[in-house]
């Protein structure tokens, strides 16, 4: 089986997950409820799998889909005003097809990236809780390890994906440096042959406060996509 059709399997198990009972009882309920805009759609309701090629040099990790964004979707960051930002940056700097990202098949494409997240379902108050991101902290070192052979960069984004991704690296065969970097954005870990980097999550929180600007985005995606040979 090629890596390709190895990651695809793994995405198919992932959103087959029903691990965590909160977790799972909050998605359906969303999924059933629905947000009055989004009234006549039928909502994904599941586990979120990650999205982008399997011979990606660089993955970018957030926190978990949301309620009615990729949780309604079926796609990581996408019909959310936080994937409005990931993908118009990931656009302005030549990483994906398109600066929209409005439904799983509206023909986007990346270019080199990998988007994923260590919480695949969609979270109460958007906080899964420790145990939670435990529990589901094995896909996302299966997800690694098959990107493992192309993957030379990665961008987390907020403390709460880095707290869960340096294990994950850990346990996928990298060497995390002990004791382990805290979060900050514009940290910057050497991996053995990958390179960390810390950025703000793209949050509505840190947008609309000017925490978490356009440029700063652009400017460590750019970083990050140069140093895993993609620009």
């Amino acid at each position: 089986m090629d890596d390709s059709s190895a990651l695809a399997r793994l995405d198919r198990r992932v959103a087959d997950c029903r691990a965590c009972p909160r977790l799972v009882e909050w998605r359906e309920e969303v999924a059933r409820t629905k947000r009055a805009a989004f009234a006549d759609e039928t909502y994904w309701g599941r586990p979120v799998p990650g999205f982008g090629p399997a011979d990606a040099r660089l993955v970018i990790i957030g926190l978990a889909p949301a309620a009615h964004g990729g949780n309604r979707t079926g796609r990581m960051f996408t019909g959310d005003r936080s994937g409005d930002v990931l993908y118009q940056a990931m656009y302005d700097v030549g990483l994906a097809s398109q600066p929209t990202s409005l439904r799983a098949d509206d023909g986007l494409e990346l270019y080199g990236v990998r988007v994923t997240a260590p919480v695949h379902c969609a979270p109460p108050a958007n906080k899964p809780t420790p145990g939670e991101r435990d529990t589901c902290r094995s896909w996302l070192v299966q997800e690694l390890t098959l990107l493992r052979p192309t993957l030379r960069a990665a961008v987390v984004l907020g403390a709460f994906g880095w707290q869960a991704a340096l294990p994950a690296f850990a346990q996928a065969g990298w060497t995390v440096p002990r004791p382990r970097s805290a979060f900050a954005h514009g940290t910057r870990v050497a991996l053995d042959g990958l390179d960390l980097f810390g950025c703000f999550h793209v949050s509505q929180r840190n947008t609309f406060t000017g925490r978490l600007t356009t440029e700063m985005l652009r400017e460590v995606l750019r970083t990050a996509a140069g140093t895993a040979g993609l620009l």
